[in-house]
């Protein structure tokens, strides 16, 4: 056995109880999760989880920090994709939240465990909030807002305060019915929903 083979074998481990802790968090929340359950996901035993994690208030801080990190980068890599050379304001902010709004299966086990954050925000220790929203979505929210103030600086767009112009946008191009929240839309009640959106987006916001 290598001297590497110890660090490598205890970063595989931890990295099992992470997703294996995000799979049981997402399914059953922060109070009904146990250590065990999630030793059974993982494949690993209580001790090894104790010996990475001091308890299970610090193992959900992880997990949302590691959770909340991964889906960030994703949402950073859209804003990139889409706003860095814009060249017709309307189509690429169209374009840009086709892509934003619609779901990636790979992000289901992020927004279960959020939901199950927000029903249990009582019993959820305060710096795991904390973590989530720094590593999440304040850091992707700054950074909508500072592309959407290149954006005006280059004279596209006519924005005073960029965070409000980001929560605008984002919530005029949302598909999400407040009735009914439970249905996932399709993609043509999403291209519907943004096209209108991004048409008032401008009206308030547009150059000209």
């Amino acid at each position: 056995m290598t001297s590497t083979d110890t660090p490598r074998r205890g970063a595989e481990k931890r990295q099992a109880v992470l997703e294996g802790a995000l799979t049981v968090f997402a399914r059953d929340g922060y109070t009904r999760a146990g250590i065990d359950t999630i030793a059974k996901e993982a494949g690993v035993s209580t001790r090894t989880i104790y010996n990475h994690f001091t308890d299970k208030a610090r193992l959900f801080e992880d997990v949302i920090l590691y959770s909340a990190n991964r889906v960030a980068e994703a949402q950073l890599a859209i804003l990139e994709r889409h706003l860095r050379k814009v060249t017709d304001i309307e189509q690429d902010l169209i374009d840009f939240g086709l892509e934003w709004h619609r779901r990636d299966p790979a992000q289901d086990r992020h927004f279960a465990l959020i939901r199950h954050l927000n029903a249990d925000v009582d019993h959820i220790p305060p710096p795991a909030i904390e973590a989530w929203q720094e590593a999440g979505p304040l850091r992707v929210f700054r950074a909508f807002a500072d592309w959407l103030a290149g954006l005006a600086d280059r004279g596209l767009l006519r924005v005073p305060d960029p965070e409000r112009a980001a929560l605008h946008l984002t919530q005029l191009t949302s598909p999400q019915s407040p009735s009914f929240r439970a249905r996932q839309p399709t993609d043509a009640e999403i291209t519907e929903s943004v096209r209108a959106g991004v048409h008032a987006f401008l009206h308030g916001y547009g150059a000209n």
